[in-house]
């Protein structure tokens, strides 16, 4: 089975090298290609019509100058293109959780979403912040991908991915909870002023609203949470409203 594994914390993350050694656990053919720098809320954004730079930085592990998205492109296109394709595509392991609007916004999940446009199951990983780390977890996490390539029958669908959140100790168990309402950019803070001229900075951080049977009430409860996502994000309009027009 081939794997690839992208992230959007960039080539130095913890939960990169986590993520590839669980998948380094069920595989010998895993690849990775990582963003340079940290890439925070890029969501599936691409960069279209600019160079992307490729460096290789040990055997089968890559940076790439773009966007979480592009990684996924670049390995399309030119480092696993035509039939060295992956199999399976992984995203993370993100450093904090995703729930609730990071679904939209996460480039952890577009690294997901991407790799569902061509056609590849994928499974975007997330974690709450400083997890206790111990012995074991990576093959834990590794059986744990395997189930899921083993019962890939069961979830893949055309433009459907996982979305997958790992509380702060492993082994767990996993449920699948409702999505939440946690909001991101909830407000700016003026940092200068100038004239007609206002510089405004969207602060990090969030107020973590918490509704039994949602992901952070699950999380929090030491459960892995598991959600499938789909793109096709469309609510249909009643007949009579058609025909009113």
């Amino acid at each position: 089975m081939r794997i690839l594994i992208c992230n959007d914390d960039g080539i130095a993350s913890p939960g990169l090298a986590h993520l590839a050694a669980a998948a380094e656990t069920i595989s010998d053919d895993v690849w990775v290609v990582a963003p340079e720098r940290k890439h925070t809320a890029a969501g599936a954004s691409l960069t279209m019509a600019e160079p992307l730079t490729m460096r290789r930085t040990a055997e089968r592990w890559y940076t790439c100058s773009g966007r979480p998205a592009d990684c996924v492109v670049t390995a399309m296109t030119w480092l696993l293109a035509g039939d060295g394709r992956p199999d399976l595509v992984l995203g993370g392991i993100n450093d904090g959780r995703n729930v609730a609007e990071d679904l939209a916004y996460s480039g952890t999940l577009g690294i997901a979403r991407e790799a569902s446009f061509w056609g590849v199951p994928a499974i975007g990983f997330s974690q709450v912040k400083s997890p206790e780390i111990r012995a074991g977890d990576d093959a834990w996490l590794g059986g744990l991908i395997a189930d899921l390539w083993r019962r890939r029958a069961d979830w893949v669908l055309e433009g459907h991915w996982l979305s997958i959140n790992l509380p702060s100790s492993l082994p767990a168990d996993i449920r699948q909870p409702s999505i939440g309402r946690d909001k991101i950019a909830r407000r700016s803070e003026v940092v200068e002023q100038d004239g007609d001229r206002t510089v405004l900075v969207v602060p990090r951080g969030r107020e973590k609203t918490t509704v039994e049977g949602d992901e952070n009430s699950t999380i929090d409860a030491g459960y892995i949470t598991i959600n499938r996502i789909n793109w096709f994000g469309e609510t249909r309009l009643a007949e009579g409203f058609l025909r009113a027009q």
